[in-house]
């Protein structure tokens, strides 16, 4: 069974900065599609902001297994309506994948219900990410630790919920430490967020990271089928509850009516 994934970017810093569009000239969201296409069971797809609906339209989620997030300048500028469908997507099943300064989008801020917020330098130091968990599947092939030499620094605290895994930690040369692979679930979804890929540096092309975004994909995909409706809260009528009852207490509502608003 091949996963079908799709790389959204707002894909704004490629196209108004010289350094990072001659860095990525297919975009990030290109660069991380072909390396998620290297492997066989990958069919990797891009979606970008200036799309109808940012390439998110609720006939292209459904048929999306695992999306992967990567937003920085332009986080605002995404409709609540496409957040929504998207956070109905996962909570239905599809997996999620949320890359670097993605930890301020709309999306991961609605999924984790905190400020997501954490303290960053722009220095282009040293990072070493440790792996904090040796058999997770999204840790496979990679050893104890790998180092970038360009990085943004992210460091801690970092505002969000405690996760499920902590798969990765950084270490910066300034000396900060940083969360850098999380694992959560969230309704039928898996969703992971991951530290590296500051858009100045050649982060997406490095070999240990393209490894653990393909490793991830393959972790967050849930290969049952999508929920729907998930936002349903249907009333279950006295006469189909699995045992025999009777009405005992104060009914507020006729069988068949809203009952939550």
């Amino acid at each position: 069974m091949t996963i079908r994934a799709v790389v959204w970017n707002e894909n704004v810093h490629e196209t108004h900065n010289k350094v990072v569009g001659d860095l990525y000239p297919d975009g990030i969201h290109g660069a991380i599609a072909a390396a998620l296409n290297m492997d066989a069971g990958i069919t990797a797809t891009t979606a970008t902001m200036q799309e109808p609906e940012h390439g998110l339209t609720a006939a292209r989620l459904a048929e999306t297994d695992v999306l992967l997030w990567w937003g920085h300048a332009a986080h605002g500028d995404v409709d609540d309506a496409v957040v929504e469908r998207v956070a109905e997507a996962v909570w239905g099943g599809m997996g999620l994948i949320l890359l670097h300064s993605a930890h301020f989008s709309k999306i991961f801020k609605r999924l984790m219900g905190t400020p997501c917020n954490l303290t960053w330098r722009e220095a282009g130091e040293r990072e070493r990410l440790w792996v904090t968990s040796r058999s997770h599947p999204i840790a496979a092939g990679i050893g104890d630790y790998f180092e970038l030499e360009n990085e943004e620094m992210y460091g801690e605290p970092f505002g969000v919920p405690e996760p499920l895994e902590t798969v990765f930690v950084s270490w910066f040369a300034g000396g900060e430490v940083f969360r850098s692979g999380l694992t959560y679930k969230r309704g039928a979804g898996n969703v992971f967020y991951f530290r590296p890929g500051h858009e100045t540096y050649p982060t997406y092309f490095d070999a240990n990271v393209q490894t653990v975004l393909r490793n991830a994909v393959k972790w967050a995909h849930n290969p049952a089928a999508r929920i729907t409706a998930v936002n349903d809260a249907p009333n279950v009528p006295i006469e189909e509850a699995l045992e025999k009852i009777e009405q005992r207490g104060l009914k507020l509502h006729a069988d068949g009516e809203e009952g939550f608003r």
